[in-house]
Protein backbone atom coordinates (compact mmCIF):
# COMPACT_ATOMS: atom_id res chain seq x y z
CA UNK A 1 0.00 0.00 0.00
CA UNK A 2 1.76 3.67 -0.73
CA UNK A 3 1.51 5.83 1.77
CA UNK A 4 1.43 9.76 1.13
CA UNK A 5 2.34 12.28 4.09
CA UNK A 6 0.68 16.02 3.83
CA UNK A 7 2.59 18.19 5.96
CA UNK A 8 1.07 21.28 6.92
CA UNK A 9 2.68 24.15 8.09
CA UNK A 10 1.60 26.82 10.51
CA UNK A 11 3.59 30.64 9.23
CA UNK A 12 5.50 30.75 5.55
CA UNK A 13 8.25 28.27 5.22
CA UNK A 14 11.92 29.32 4.56
CA UNK A 15 13.72 27.48 1.25
CA UNK A 16 12.10 25.71 -1.53
CA UNK A 17 9.69 23.05 -0.81
CA UNK A 18 11.76 20.17 -3.03
CA UNK A 19 14.57 20.99 -0.44
CA UNK A 20 12.06 20.35 2.22
CA UNK A 21 10.55 17.18 1.08
CA UNK A 22 14.24 15.84 1.18
CA UNK A 23 14.92 16.85 4.35
CA UNK A 24 11.83 15.33 5.81
CA UNK A 25 12.92 11.71 4.47
CA UNK A 26 16.10 12.43 5.86
CA UNK A 27 14.65 12.90 9.43
CA UNK A 28 12.64 10.08 9.25
CA UNK A 29 9.42 11.12 7.44
CA UNK A 30 9.21 7.63 5.65
CA UNK A 31 6.30 8.05 3.13
CA UNK A 32 6.28 7.60 -0.87
CA UNK A 33 5.07 10.88 -1.37
CA UNK A 34 5.00 14.30 0.73
CA UNK A 35 3.10 16.87 0.37
CA UNK A 36 3.87 20.18 1.77
CA UNK A 37 1.05 23.07 2.85
CA UNK A 38 1.86 26.61 3.96
CA UNK A 39 0.89 29.80 3.11
CA UNK A 40 4.04 30.24 0.52
CA UNK A 41 3.38 26.58 -1.34
CA UNK A 42 1.12 25.84 -4.18
CA UNK A 43 -1.44 23.91 -2.42
CA UNK A 44 -3.74 25.98 -0.30
CA UNK A 45 -5.66 24.00 1.70
CA UNK A 46 -5.66 20.13 3.02
CA UNK A 47 -8.31 18.77 0.61
CA UNK A 48 -6.03 20.03 -2.64
CA UNK A 49 -3.01 17.81 -1.47
CA UNK A 50 -4.98 15.40 -0.72
CA UNK A 51 -6.30 14.86 -4.44
CA UNK A 52 -3.03 15.79 -5.65
CA UNK A 53 -1.95 12.41 -3.80
CA UNK A 54 -4.97 10.47 -4.29
CA UNK A 55 -3.98 11.32 -8.05
CA UNK A 56 -0.56 9.39 -7.67
CA UNK A 57 -1.62 6.44 -6.49
CA UNK A 58 -1.55 6.99 -2.75
CA UNK A 59 -3.88 4.86 -1.23
CA UNK A 60 -3.21 5.83 2.58
CA UNK A 61 -2.55 9.55 3.04
CA UNK A 62 -1.55 11.32 6.50
CA UNK A 63 -1.68 15.05 7.55
CA UNK A 64 0.43 15.96 10.18
CA UNK A 65 0.98 19.48 11.42
CA UNK A 66 4.12 20.95 12.09
CA UNK A 67 5.64 24.36 12.55
CA UNK A 68 9.34 25.41 11.54
CA UNK A 69 11.47 27.12 14.25
CA UNK A 70 13.56 30.02 13.76
CA UNK A 71 16.82 27.82 13.27
CA UNK A 72 15.08 26.35 10.50
CA UNK A 73 14.30 22.93 11.87
CA UNK A 74 10.96 20.83 11.36
CA UNK A 75 9.04 20.74 14.47
CA UNK A 76 5.99 18.43 14.49
CA UNK A 77 2.85 18.94 16.78
CA UNK A 78 2.10 15.68 17.31
CA UNK A 79 -1.33 15.94 15.53
CA UNK A 80 -2.29 13.68 12.79
CA UNK A 81 -4.95 12.47 10.94
CA UNK A 82 -5.84 9.82 8.35
CA UNK A 83 -7.47 10.88 5.37
CA UNK A 84 -9.28 8.40 3.30
CA UNK A 85 -11.65 8.66 0.60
Amino acid sequence: MKTGIIVYFTGVLEGSVADLQDRLKLDGVSADRIEVIAQNTGHFDISDAWWALTAKGMQRIICMAADMTRMGDVRFTGRELRLCG
